[in-house]
């Protein structure tokens, strides 16, 4: 019995240390070497416009930054650091998020402390893997490329643009591969909801297959926008087209 309290007790405690309720998110970021004062911009998506707004601004102090607000579902943002190159995607959802700025390269700054964006990480390096062929190949022969256009030796190019594409279509398949892959053994990621909407708008995607995907994604993930849109084009492929003859009366058993 004493033990069983001292978990029940242990779980209260660490609950009520969360800074968030549902709904909230809190971002808690460091910013090594950013000078104080520097802003930080927080950036998302109008959901009827589809333009990039600005949804927040904090200034850096003693190398931090703290950005909380609300929340409804998860969604890809930005962060816009001043004087940094490019912006530092992530997954706003609820929860306390932590960034840590690697302002010399925006893209390898580091993201955790909630389930989706532990799994966008996860995932990402798992797509540099598969792509990693495609990056060496590029590394090694852009040179060999280059020399060959200002030679017009257009044998050494075309011998190099049909080996490069051979390998683009099997990185594309194999990363197409772990896409599914993925979508199948993980139905709470919100990176699964973004598949499955990516497939639903792909024409030569097998339909079974992508609904099969839709119907195993957890009802939170449905209920995202990703997750309606790709009901609402499955739904469609399903429809008869337009001008398609319509079966004889009585032909369906």
């Amino acid at each position: 019995m004493k033990k069983i309290f001292f978990l029940l007790t242990a779980t209260a405690a660490i609950i009520s240390c969360s800074k968030v309720k549902d709904g909230e998110y809190l971002i808690t970021g460091t910013a090594t070497g950013i000078e104080n004062g520097k802003t930080i911009i927080l950036q998302g998506t109008d959901p009827t416009t589809k333009m990039t707004v600005a949804l927040d601004t904090v200034k850096v102090e003693n190398g931090k930054f703290e950005i909380k607000g609300k929340v409804t579902e998860p969604s890809f943002h930005t962060l816009i650091v001043q004087d940094a190159k490019g912006p530092l995607p992530f997954i706003l959802e609820t929860g306390e998020i932590a960034i840590s700025i690697d302002k010399d390269s925006i893209h390898k700054s580091k993201i955790s402390g909630t389930y989706n964006n532990d799994e966008y990480v996860k995932f990402n390096d798992e797509l540099t893997k598969a792509q990693k062929s495609l990056v060496d190949f590029q590394k090694k022969n852009t040179q060999k490329m280059q020399q060959a256009q200002q030679a017009q030796d257009t044998a050494t190019i075309n011998s190099l643009m049909k080996q490069f594409m051979a390998l683009q279509t099997e990185v594309q398949a194999n990363s197409k591969k772990k896409y599914i892959t993925y979508a199948e053994t993980h139905p709470k990621s919100f990176i699964s909801a973004l598949i499955v909407k990516g497939m639903s708008e792909d024409p030569t995607a097998d339909a079974k297959k992508v609904e099969s995907l839709y119907n195993s994604l957890d009802e939170s993930l449905k209920n995202t926008t990703p997750g309606k849109d790709a009901k609402t084009r499955i739904g469609q492929a399903k429809m008869p087209s337009v001008g398609a003859s319509a079966p004889p009366v009585g032909s369906a058993k």
